[in-house]
């Protein structure tokens, strides 16, 4: 076995105390302790001088302890040190540091210890304070001394490991990854481990990291590449019919296609022409008419003889889809069925084992009898799914072709590692007689002048949706809820009727409102974010979320998508309660509807795995590489990745000649910089 993938225990300079604690944070192996990253570097060459004034960013400061106390308030344990600087001037100001409720504290630290703090200064009584610092008490430094005079690396932490313990054990770590000997191959690797842990000068510390960023990235693209290759060498069949029944839908249409919408299904038709499953996703901002797209799609695969499903995450939005395409092929002659349990007594329509376009949840993944001839899969929002649930229905030969949606615009950079296993068609263009919906970030004490303006609109002839992060209540999480706010809703708006929907509710009970609710019968409804993709209600033209904060700006996005739907002005009103952090992040979505800016603001924000659940796509995670400042690297990545698989399909290449082709690409990438 290589030595670095050895378990930490082998390891004789690893006391077992350390490997417990190690252990909490995920580190098993000689790989994984070389591979836990700092977070952030510390400039010990040179200190900032102690605060004279509130800082906005926090500094780093070294000084010498001259009391520690603890004193409670009220039920609160506060730990307080006084600290002096170390080569104080007349103009040099005390800091104080505190704790609150960190009982161990205490014992960590006492007067004369010279300490490194870091921490944001702020000002109280005249005096300099710094509230939970991270701090590291300097100690009689050894021959070598990677805790001072250096640039130092800060790693995360668990409870129990100290700074200056977890970075001696990883100086210990790449020490020994020198003295493994692979033929010279891992000499670059290693130095680059080195440089990152502790760099020798900032741009050596740069250089390192893209050196592995773009390993990562690499290795992340070889999983991708090899996905894109194993499709492709799957049997398929030709599924693409004459293109009658497409061209019957659109001249029946009240509208036009838009340009993206023909250059889409263009790209769709030529995958169907070929015996190669198609394996393509379609992609666009909400209103963009991706619906339309498949539904095209699936018309010729029907008139080539073969079957088609469709799958979406929720049974709210397969009925929606359901009754979308019952209207737009009904008068085509297309039998339809949809498949919302894995009951088949339970279906919303009885399967008569002749149905051409079956729609539904994931129940249709349950059913190996359910298709006799599946010629084209479409799986919608199908982040919500995963990979294993996305390739269950392709499990058959020949391979059906397969078509996934999302109405979540997607960055480049995230469209090229997540999905860069598929080809890629986008709609970037939304019908023309749409009106921009005026948004506004508001106060949650503003809900009485919500509800004075929903009444408006309801006496003009509109409908509105009110959305809630939670079904029920929860002291824990402190947010607003879909069935407590119901009732104070049908308060403050009287004179309105309201109806309330939320996925704990029965399939016949979603049903029955979401109909109530399409026929006006239901002036307001009150709902979760189950109704966050495909409901299309164009009357409803109010949309007002509360606890907009606890959402993503991609699922915000999404749900005002909900409406803008007709030719009457809409609006979307965004009320929080942590007023401070979450404005500013929500004039975004004041300032432009545009999909794919406000998915690369939500991919900064948040990160990958929690805009587009990238924890579903069986990659790995990035440690280091990051989705935007690395996007330069993506582009390299992704040609590293073809010219290695296409060279070397089964990997047989040791990683270490491997990792030779991505230092040098990266170098050449650092010097072009």
């Amino acid at each position: 076995m290589n030595e670095v993938e050895q378990s930490l225990s082998e390891f004789a300079w690893l006391p077992e105390a350390k490997l417990k604690l190690l252990g909490r944070l995920g580190i098993l192996t000689l790989r994984d302790l070389v591979e836990h990253y700092p977070r952030r570097y510390e400039d010990r060459t040179q200190f900032a001088p102690f605060p004279t004034a509130e800082s906005e960013t926090p500094i780093c400061i070294k000084g010498v302890i001259i009391k520690v106390n603890a004193r409670y308030f009220g039920s609160r344990k506060i730990v307080e040190v006084v600290l002096e600087d170390l080569i104080g001037s007349v103009l040099s100001q005390r800091i104080y540091c505190r704790w609150f409720n960190q009982h161990y504290i205490q014992r960590m630290l006492a007067a004369g210890h010279q300490v490194i703090l870091y921490g944001r200064p702020k000002i109280q009584k005249n005096r300099i304070y710094m509230d939970h610092p991270e701090f590291e008490v300097i100690e009689d430094e050894g021959e070598e001394n990677i805790h001072m005079g250096r640039i130092t690396p800060v790693y995360p932490l668990t409870d129990g490991l100290r700074q200056r313990a977890l970075r001696g054990l990883i100086f210990q770590a790449v020490q020994q990854l020198q003295k493994i000997e692979i033929d010279g191959a891992l000499e670059s690797r290693t130095h680059a481990l080195i440089q990152i842990h502790f760099p020798e000068s900032w741009e050596a510390q740069n250089r390192a990291r893209e050196i592995l960023a773009l390993e990562e990235l690499v290795a992340l693209q070889i999983i991708v590449q090899q996905r894109k290759r194993a499709i492709s060498g799957l049997k398929g069949e030709i599924h693409a019919g004459a293109g009658r029944l497409g061209r019957r839908l659109m001249e029946n249409l009240p509208f036009r296609l838009t340009g993206a919408q023909k250059s889409a299904i263009e790209e769709i038709r030529r995958d169907l022409k070929r015996p190669v499953p198609m394996n393509r996703l379609l992609h666009g901002d909400v209103g963009a008419g991706k619906t339309l797209v498949a539904a095209i799609a699936m018309l010729d695969v029907v008139e080539q003889g073969f079957e088609t499903a469709l799958m979406a995450p929720t049974q709210v939005l397969a009925e929606q889809h359901y009754r979308t395409l019952w209207g737009w092929f009904s008068e085509l002659g297309i039998r339809m069925a949809l498949r919302t349990s894995t009951k088949q007594d339970q279906s919303h329509l009885a399967l008569e084992g002749n149905a051409q376009v079956i729609v539904g949840t994931h129940a249709l993944l349950f059913d190996p009898e359910l298709f006799g001839k599946l010629g084209l899969v479409i799986i919608d929002e199908q982040h919500k799914f995963g990979v294993l649930q996305r390739t269950k229905l392709l499990q058959r030969q020949p391979v059906p072709d397969l078509l996934v949606m999302t109405a979540t615009p997607i960055p480049r950079t995230l469209a090229m590692t997540v999905y860069g296993d598929l080809d890629v068609s986008v709609l970037d263009e939304k019908p023309k007689d749409r009106k921009p919906i005026i948004t506004r970030a508001r106060s949650a004490a503003k809900v009485p002048e919500a509800a004075s303006f929903i009444s408006e609109r309801i006496k003009a002839g509109r409908q509105a949706y009110i959305i809630y992060p939670v079904i029920e209540e929860s002291q824990s999480l402190g947010l607003k809820a879909a069935t407590s706010e119901f009732e104070h809703w049908r308060k403050l708006l009287p004179d309105a009727r309201c109806g309330l929907l939320h996925g704990r509710l029965s399939s016949d009970e979603k049903e029955r409102v979401m109909e109530q609710f399409r026929c006006s019968k239901i002036d307001v409804l009150v709902s979760t974010t189950v109704i966050e993709v495909g409901v299309d209600v164009p009357n409803a033209t109010v949309m007002v979320i509360e606890n907009a904060e606890r959402f993503g700006l991609a699922q915000l996005h999404q749900l005002r998508g909900r409406i803008g739907r007709s030719e009457h002005q809409s609006y979307c009103v965004l009320l929080t309660d942590n007023e401070e952090a979450a404005l500013e992040r929500l004039s975004i979505l004041e300032h432009t509807e545009n999909g794919f800016e406000i998915a690369e603001a939500d991919l900064r924000l948040r990160g990958p795995g929690n805009l587009l659940g990238t924890e579903q796509s069986g990659l790995p995670p990035l440690k280091l590489a990051d989705l935007i400042r690395d996007a330069h690297l993506v582009a390299t990545a992704k040609e590293l990745a073809q010219e290695i698989v296409e060279k070397d399909p089964h990997l047989v290449q040791s990683v270490n000649q491997r990792f030779r082709n991505v230092a040098n690409a990266a170098n050449g990438t650092f010097l072009g910089n």
